[in-house]
């Protein structure tokens, strides 16, 4: 579906992962596509049985889950992690948080990017300016700024340094950073531009999801990292019980299982590998993470249309016009796309 960036009015904002609509609009079976449009892991995490207690008991605070987030993303500690209903409810509450805390500012947001940010900062009173990642330069009149790092779709990736200079400035005028680093898990390395470990200082916000890389997405469990105070705000504002208790036991053993992490990078890096070589081998010029690439292309309308009528479904951008392809989850699958992307890109002449 196409996307009309920093078209702040309230509308339904398009995602990935609508499948059933690609089948209607088709007249394909569901369960006869392959669904490229998200960039959610396709070899999910398998999760252990789910203990009774996790159904019948209310989640408790108690439990080490924070604690256990905080090793795993190397958060100062587990007051530096308030687990969420999926990083999108912090999305939306966020810039409301914000607004409570001084003047309606002017926040800083890439023109294509993860969609939801532009429209909760004008919902909530701010004016949305665009940010140029490449320019590596913040603007000098904004006092918020988002980045999803690495960005999705374009898959672009901002250096530490770069994003702790950005905080320092605008810390200095009592504003925040919110990095969103939904897809950093995927990395070899998924630390090293990371900044979760610099929680602790005030006007940093970083949100992980366990979403993407763990192919959870169904669990809507999700984390903000930030210093307590603004924890604690953000808490209040969100209410309890906000993640449950099988999404809280499914991610604690994922969490904790450093074996299927190693090995699933690994795979991830080849199975990407071979994304890139295949589009590249039709005159494509992608651009990657593990989990997703993404290609710009003057008819990417026709390239989708063409692609679905072959039962594989992208997700499509207008601005601009372009594509992301997320990965196959099987060899069955693989072989189906490469043949309809071979005969897709022939029907495009």
């Amino acid at each position: 579906m196409s996307e009309a960036h920093l078209d702040t009015a309230p509308r339904v904002i398009a995602h990935g992962g609508n499948l059933h609509e690609a089948a209607r609009r088709y007249g394909i079976a569901w369960d006869a596509w392959i669904d490229l449009s998200t960039g959610i892991n396709p070899h999910g995490y398998p999760v252990p049985p789910v203990p009774a207690a996790a159904w019948q008991r209310l989640p408790e605070d108690g439990d080490g889950f924070a604690a256990s987030a905080a090793r795993y993303y190397g958060a100062p500690d587990a007051q530096h992690v308030l687990p969420v209903a999926g990083s999108q409810a912090a999305i939306r509450a966020l810039p409301a948080l914000l607004a409570t805390q001084g003047p309606a500012a002017r926040v800083a947001i890439a023109p294509l990017t993860y969609g939801e940010y532009a429209p909760a900062f004008t919902q909530a009173g701010h004016a949305v300016v665009p940010l140029d990642i490449a320019s590596a330069t913040l603007p000098e009149d904004v006092t918020h700024a988002v980045v999803v790092n690495p960005n999705n779709p374009t898959a672009s990736l901002i250096g530490r340094e770069t994003l702790l200079r950005w905080h320092a400035q605008l810390a200095a005028r009592d504003g925040t950073l919110i990095v969103d680093e939904a897809f950093a898990d995927a990395f070899a390395d998924s630390r090293a531009a990371s900044l979760a470990d610099a929680t602790g200082r005030p006007g940093l916000v970083v949100l992980r999801s366990p979403g993407k890389f763990f192919g959870l997405a169904g669990a809507r469990c999700g984390f903000a990292l930030a210093a307590p105070a603004l924890l604690a705000a953000l808490r209040a504002r969100l209410g309890a019980w906000t993640v449950s208790g099988p999404a809280r036991h499914a991610v604690t053993h994922a969490f904790a299982d450093t074996a299927w992490q190693g090995a699933m990078r690994e795979q991830l890096a080849a199975e990407c590998a071979r994304l890139v070589a295949l589009l590249a081998s039709h005159g494509l010029a992608p651009r990657a993470t593990p989990l997703f690439a993404w290609i710009v292309h003057a008819r990417a309308a026709e390239l989708q249309d063409a692609l679905a009528a072959r039962a594989v479904w992208t997700r499509r951008f207008d601005a601009p016009a372009s594509l992301r392809f997320g990965l196959p989850a099987s060899e069955d699958e693989w072989q189906r796309f490469e043949t309809a992307l071979a005969q897709a890109m022939q029907a495009l002449g």
